[in-house]
């Protein structure tokens, strides 16, 4: 390594943090979430035809996958009540469907409550409303919602935190986005199944129309998420209208789905939250634990400033060699 390279090296290891594991459950109900760090806080929105979403003023984690039916029924198993559909599709690993918007906010609420932490969503007891939190229990960053609160650590994906988790190049601070969520702005190939770079489920022929397993469905984003493009449409936070107090009103779902043709993948659509079907379903997003990041990348950074130091050390001591 160059001296001069250091500061870059450094700025790599920042862009590079490792996916992150959560384990929630016990004995035979235990299951891990695999999260994805999104960095580059503070980037500019991206121009949609709903609007300009994207920009994210935090660091934040997004699921690496869409939710499998595999979680929710151990959740289930474990107390998660008023939760009846998990869909019916079969084979290996595959995604939780026919949920509501009510009922995907309810898994993310026992996420938080069985692991210590404070519920996202106010609902009521049978996950069919949602009661607005006051100003003073809201989520405040990057701008007060209502529906949030301030101190859960998992929730569903805002719209702009869906979308820079997406479509963001990963490149900075930066307004680059790619057209798709596969980092290319070429239409990713069109498959049944699979993990290779450039591929969504989506537009599957007749007699094999029905969704991948959720680690199974596609090439990663930028960031490492996978199958964002396709599979299933995902429930998102906010409200069609893009502010999410006003309430009621329809919930976006984004992404495209398993027999949609090439058009859905960047469509985004509104749905009642009391609706669902077979084709949605949700991924899961959260809050790094301050502590987690900071030692993270510090363990990083200090391996890579001793290295950086060796490295100016030895170059010195060449220089002084060769000096007449």
């Amino acid at each position: 390594m160059k001296p001069n390279d250091c500061v870059a090296a450094a700025f790599l290891v920042i862009l590079t943090v490792p996916v992150e594991a959560d384990t929630f459950g016990t004995g035979a109900n235990t299951f891990i979430i695999d999260f994805v760090t999104i960095g580059n806080p503070g980037n500019p929105d991206r121009v949609t035809d709903r609007g300009s979403y994207g920009g994210v003023p935090y660091v934040f984690k997004m699921g690496v996958t869409e939710t499998p039916r595999d979680w929710v029924t151990k959740a289930k198993n474990l107390g998660l009540a008023n939760v009846p559909f998990t869909g019916s599709w079969t084979g290996n690993e595959p995604p939780a469907s026919e949920l509501t918007w009510f009922q995907a906010a309810a898994f993310v609420n026992w996420l938080n409550t069985s692991t210590g932490h404070t519920i996202a969503y106010q609902l009521n007891a049978t996950n069919t409303a949602l009661t607005l939190w006051s100003s003073a229990q809201a989520w405040q960053a990057g701008g007060e919602n209502l529906f949030r609160n301030k101190d859960a650590y998992y929730f569903l994906p805002s719209e702009d935190e869906w979308l820079k988790a997406a479509y963001h190049k990963n490149d900075g601070v930066t307004g680059n986005y790619w057209n798709y969520a596969t980092g290319s702005d070429s239409p990713p190939l069109s498959v049944r199944s699979g993990t290779a770079a450039g591929t969504a489920v989506y537009e599957l022929p007749s007699g094999v129309q029905f969704p991948a397993g959720v680690n199974d469905n596609g090439g990663l984003s930028p960031y490492g998420t996978r199958g964002q493009n396709g599979n299933l449409w995902e429930w998102q936070e906010l409200a069609t209208s893009g502010i999410n107090p006003n309430f009621p009103d329809n919930r976006v779902i984004q992404g495209g789905v398993y027999d949609g043709v090439l058009g859905k993948l960047v469509l985004a659509q509104g749905l009642p939250a009391s609706s669902g079907g077979p084709a949605i379903g949700f991924r899961v997003a959260s809050i790094p634990e301050p502590s987690s990041t900071v030692c993270m990348m510090t363990a990083a950074l200090l391996a890579l400033s001793r290295r950086c130091r060796q490295t100016r050390a030895e170059h010195s001591l060449r220089a002084t060699k060769a000096a007449p």
